[in-house]
């Protein structure tokens, strides 16, 4: 699990970086839009409240570790519409702007969240997006 995380770790830091240098984020208005961060996880069968409880606790605290982070929250699904593939637990957190979410992506803070999880070893899937919000 710890070279999955590590492997997709480096996968969004990639794409974050390559879409950052192909977009057109290159106005000023654009680049200092907030980014939403959506994180879900999908748990692996057998993970308990504690575990996950633990997982949360330790993304909520990126929020005071890493800088350009604005808000951090989570919920759990509860879409009655029977779409969500199986992820349960979503995450936001809001970045100041890109490159605030850019300092994010390989920040010490960030690389030592990815270890806690490959050593837990619960999550059977993640999914990640990044948007820019446009008024």
């Amino acid at each position: 699990m710890r070279i999955y995380f590590q492997s997709l770790l480096i996968s969004v830091m990639l794409l974050a970086f390559n879409s950052i240098a192909h977009s057109d984020e290159s106005s000023d208005n654009i680049r200092n839009e907030p980014v939403r961060h959506i994180v879900a996880f999908k748990y692996k069968k057998g993970s308990t409240i504690s575990e996950i409880k633990q997982v949360t606790d330790a993304f909520r605290a990126l929020k005071d570790e890493i800088p350009g982070i604005l808000h951090f929250e989570f919920g759990v699904n509860n879409s009655p519409e029977n779409l969500d593939q199986g992820y349960t637990h979503i995450y936001q957190i809001t970045f100041k702007n890109s490159k605030a979410r850019d300092t994010y992506l390989p920040h010490p803070q960030h690389t030592k969240f990815g270890d806690l999880l490959s050593e837990l070893d619960i999550l059977d899937s993640v999914f990640v997006v990044d948007y820019i919000v446009q008024r």
